[in-house]
């Protein structure tokens, strides 16, 4: 009997949210399709591999190797801004690498936990569901834990003067985390709160 035939190759690119793509460097190549898609943004994270060709298409590049010592985190911030003012001015964001792997997935991850509010585990789900072969190396998997601590603690920052009223429980549906709270307070937050207002 003849060995089973490889899996095919995924395609160049997959939808992770409405205006967001993320696949291979062949993705900025495929002129038709990126016109398509709607997509005004190609972030190009990578050192080496060429810009998107289409006419009218922007390309930010994030200059990192796919290697677990790359400093990905200082990228997150002004790169995730740029996207979302993208989409804002109605485009959409294609994030490609060599092989829509490890670079972009990860910055489509950030993205989502950036500015559509999910925890990492629920982001890297999305991503890893639209490009199962998705999988950040193991320094920019440990960077997204650290920017998912940063947004946790910036939300707490600016949640505190919200924080008069008593908050739903951890974990309860539709809240976002919040981080760590003040073990000084805790105590105080266990009376069972009244279901939020609509």
């Amino acid at each position: 009997m003849r060995p089973a035939a490889a899996p095919p190759p995924p395609p160049p690119l997959a939808r992770v949210a409405p205006a967001l793509f993320l696949g291979s460097a062949r993705a900025a190549a495929a002129t038709e399709q990126l016109q398509r898609e709607g997509i005004s943004l190609c972030v190009n994270v990578s050192r080496q591999q060429p810009g998107p060709r289409a006419p009218g298409v922007a390309e930010l590049r994030v200059p990192v190797f796919d290697d677990p010592a790359e400093d990905l985190l200082a990228h997150l911030e002004p790169t995730c801004a740029a996207m979302e003012a993208a989409v804002r001015a109605g485009g959409a964001c294609l994030v490609y690498c060599k092989n829509g792997r490890s670079r972009s997935a990860a910055v489509c991850t950030a993205y989502l936990m950036r500015h559509r509010g999910l925890s990492l585990e629920r982001a890297f789900q999305m991503v890893r569901s639209a490009r199962p072969v998705a999988e950040p190396n193991p320094g920019f998997w440990s960077q997204l834990q650290k920017y998912e601590q940063t947004l946790q603690a910036r939300s707490c920052a600016t949640g505190e003067a919200l924080a008069t009223t008593s908050l739903p429980p951890e974990g309860a549906a539709g809240v976002q985390p919040q981080g760590s709270p003040d073990p000084a307070q805790s105590p105080q937050t266990r009376t069972p709160p009244s279901p939020p207002a609509h």
